[in-house]
């Protein structure tokens, strides 16, 4: 089957430190690990799926500042189609201040920069290069506007269209009901559905309510707990693997990733999403977003390890 992904969304650089604990108020600390290297949750799910062998076209902008030429660099060096990434004038980049503490857990601060400027006009100019795609990718990164208009975008032009409601906004359910498959995280899903999400039966409980909202397809990532799909037909927990993580920053964008290039590949969604769990679970292995997600070749290499 034919595997191009568009991923509509953002990118930014990832200013990773590493501690035991974070600082109280007041409180210096030292720590003695530091490392840059390249994020945005656009980003990252594009790099996931061109890692994998997608043939993949990332719509982003960047700022005219250092990082700007460095981010298009890294795509083209991992194969991605960068015509559509354009540059904001007078704009820093995006970035992201990340701590990781002693456990792998990672707390994540965002600034958009030029990915606030990518509007539906960037759509528009990219149109004939994303009719030929089988799939579109979002994220929330990026104005709302601008994910709408993709949405529909990808409607008109019978693209199918998955949505990761990252980091959680206020969403018009009319127009997120129109997404083929909708996958937050337990936290992005208690805000979206405005009630708790403590334990599985909440996570069905908010997932029935979106549901009744008109969304088909959701998929709700659970961390070490792996992740719960429901779809119209069937709800089932797809459990991750026994690992012990080191770093779990882009585990979920590798998740979203490597799901849309296994839904193209395979013959259902439950079973992308076996394959997902385990792609995102062997990302946690290593430190880093991007430099953390295996290439096709050695995924098929470790599967065997993991498929029951």
């Amino acid at each position: 089957m034919d595997n191009r992904i568009a991923v509509i969304g953002s990118n930014m650089m990832d200013l990773i430190t590493y501690m035991d604990r974070l600082p109280a108020p007041g409180e210096t600390l030292e720590t003695d690990k530091f490392d840059l290297g390249f994020g945005g949750k656009g980003a990252n799910q594009a790099t996931a799926a061109a890692r994998l062998g997608a043939n993949v076209t990332f719509v982003s902008r960047v700022g005219d500042d250092l990082f700007g030429p460095e981010v298009i660099n890294n795509m083209k060096e991992m194969g991605i189609n960068t015509d559509h990434i354009k540059t904001s004038k007078n704009t820093s980049s995006g970035v992201a201040p990340i701590f990781v503490d002693r456990d792998g857990e990672n707390r994540i601060f965002i600034i958009k920069g030029a990915n606030q400027d990518l509007k539906p006009e960037d759509i528009d100019e990219a149109a004939e290069t994303l009719k030929k795609c089988n799939l579109i990718i979002l994220q929330l990164e990026i104005p709302l506007e601008t994910v709408y208009y993709a949405i529909d975008f990808g409607n008109k032009n019978n693209i199918e269209v998955i949505l990761n409601p990252a980091p959680a906004n206020s969403l018009d359910f009319k127009m997120v009901k129109k997404v083929d498959i909708f996958v937050p995280n337990e936290t992005e899903l208690a805000d979206i559905s405005n009630q708790k999400v403590n334990d599985l039966e909440d996570v069905k409980k908010a997932i029935n309510k979106l549901q009744s909202k008109g969304l088909k397809n959701i998929i709700v990532t659970l961390g070490s707990k792996g992740a719960f799909v429901a779809t119209e037909k069937e709800q089932l927990l797809v459990e991750s693997i026994d690992i012990n993580p080191h770093d779990t920053t882009g585990a979920g964008d590798a998740f979203i990733g490597s799901l849309a290039y296994y839904y193209l590949q395979k013959s259902s969604l439950v079973e992308a999403v076996k394959y997902a769990t385990i792609y995102a679970g062997l990302s946690t292995l290593k430190p880093g977003t991007q430099k953390s997600y295996l290439s096709g070749d050695d995924f098929e290499n470790r599967l065997s390890n993991y498929l029951s």
